[in-house]
């Protein structure tokens, strides 16, 4: 009986340490091979996406000259009055835009155009006066041929003739004058534009040659793209550029249009002997110097804003280099 009873203790002891195969049971060690494949096969790949896209990065970044330090620029038109008086008429506001040649504004005229009545005035009597000493002159002509008058007078009323003219000149270049001033109270647009800043107010008085009014040329718009000198090798003028503004996602293209030729050099300040004022500190650390590189604006996108003083990212795409370049 002990010998049965230990036997049956060793049958269930075996059964627990050795896996008893069925049709309705999986094989447990093939099932632990795939699921340790299978990491391996995710890692693999996204190992190899992330390479692909850290080159695709390297090549878009380092491959092609870009800046984040970009400014859009424009031309600004200053316009001051040349002649002085009163604001009569602003028919402009701040921000508004105007086409070339629109009205401004209208200092009072009314000093200039009785300025004008004046020197027509002037104009008139200078040609009397002329007419008249012609006259006298050409009456004593004949008299000294018939030896009624001596050279001497003759020669007294030829001279009056000759400064009669040039009186008259005289009047007829200060009536151009006057209405060239006159015509100067109208201030005027040069460019088509966004007047900007507009301080000037009704009923102001305007000085000569005090700037009263700004215009932004609408049609003057680059932007400037600070390259590390480094970069410049790569650039070439011609070469298409992307700009990317900072408040749209839009991209604004162009193209290279000039390289600056020169920055500031704080080394080559003279003192006040003339002498070169140099930096005896010199570090290890080298950084490039940025040059400014002129990007024309072949497009705008529609809904783009452009205003001078924007900041903006710009890359370059280098076109092939020929032979000889």
């Amino acid at each position: 009986m002990a010998e049965v009873e230990t036997k049956a203790k060793k049958a269930e002891t075996a059964a627990e340490g050795e896996a008893v195969w069925s049709p309705g049971l999986p094989v447990l060690p093939k099932a632990r091979r795939r699921i340790k494949i299978l990491p391996v096969l995710i890692t693999l790949l996204t190992a190899g996406l992330a390479a692909a896209l850290s080159w695709a990065m390297w090549d878009a970044y380092m491959g092609a000259p870009w800046t984040r330090d970009g400014t859009v620029r424009v031309y600004v038109v200053t316009m001051a009055p040349e002649v002085a008086g009163q604001i009569v008429e602003l028919p402009v506001k701040d921000n508004q835009f105007v086409h070339k040649g629109d009205l401004l504004m209208v200092i009072d005229p009314r000093d200039y155009t009785i300025a004008v009545s004046n020197t027509e005035a002037a104009v008139k009597q200078a040609k009397a006066t002329l007419q008249n000493t012609e006259i006298e002159a050409k009456r004593r002509q004949k008299l000294l041929s018939q030896l009624s008058i001596s050279v001497e007078e003759q020669q007294t009323y030829a001279t009056n003739a000759v400064t009669a003219q040039a009186q008259l000149d005289q009047a007829q270049a200060n009536l151009n004058q006057a209405r060239v001033n006159l015509e100067r109270t109208e201030v005027r647009t040069p460019v088509n534009g966004w007047v900007t800043n507009l301080l000037a107010q009704l009923g102001d008085y305007a000085t000569t040659g005090q700037n009263l009014i700004s215009v932004v040329d609408a049609d003057s718009f680059w932007v400037d793209g600070y390259f590390e000198e480094i970069n410049l090798g790569s650039i070439q003028v011609g070469d298409p550029a992307e700009v990317k503004l900072m408040g749209y996602s839009q991209i604004v293209h162009g193209h290279v249009d000039s390289v600056a030729r020169a920055i500031n050099v704080a080394n080559a300040q003279p003192n006040g002997q003339g002498v070169a004022t140099v930096n005896p500190i010199f570090t290890w650390v080298r950084l490039a110097q940025r040059i400014p590189v002129r990007i024309h604006i072949d497009e705008v996108p529609q809904g783009v804003f452009l205003s001078a003083g924007m900041t903006a990212t710009v890359q370059i795409d280098p076109r092939p280099r020929l032979r000889g370049d």
